[in-house]
């Protein structure tokens, strides 16, 4: 099992659907995270604003916020080594990390022979 942990900027929860503007980044990334737990791994996930105490424990983090300051932050740290900064990774990143097999659909669904409604016969 893999741990991946995210050190957030601070903000009023981890999707920032409650915020004056949504940024679209964040419920895909918490999606995301969804998702990579469900597939075994342990997801941890701290907030500036919420958990500065996480963020003074870990002496990686303090060198990070000491050199380059909260731009760096998203900081995503797997199994205790910093592999992306300043920015949400995609899922294929996380799983790449991970090494975690994505799925992805081997076909298109298609409908049946009858049109695009089933036998609505509305088309």
């Amino acid at each position: 099992m893999t741990t991946v942990t995210i050190y957030d900027k601070a903000m009023c929860c981890s999707t920032g659907v409650c915020g004056p503007q949504v940024d679209p980044v964040l419920p895909r990334f918490a999606a995301d995270l969804d998702w990579l737990a469900s597939q075994g791994h342990e997801v941890k996930r701290f907030n500036l604003s919420q958990n500065p105490t996480e963020f003074v424990a870990n002496p990686m983090v303090q060198k990070m916020l000491a050199e380059a300051g909260v731009e760096c932050l998203p900081l995503v740290i797997v199994d205790q080594q910093i592999v992306s900064r300043g920015e949400y990774p995609s899922r294929d990143n996380l799983a790449m990390w991970t090494g975690t097999p994505l799925k992805r659909p081997t076909s298109l669904p298609v409908t049946g022979g009858s049109g695009c409604c089933g036998d609505t016969g509305c088309c």
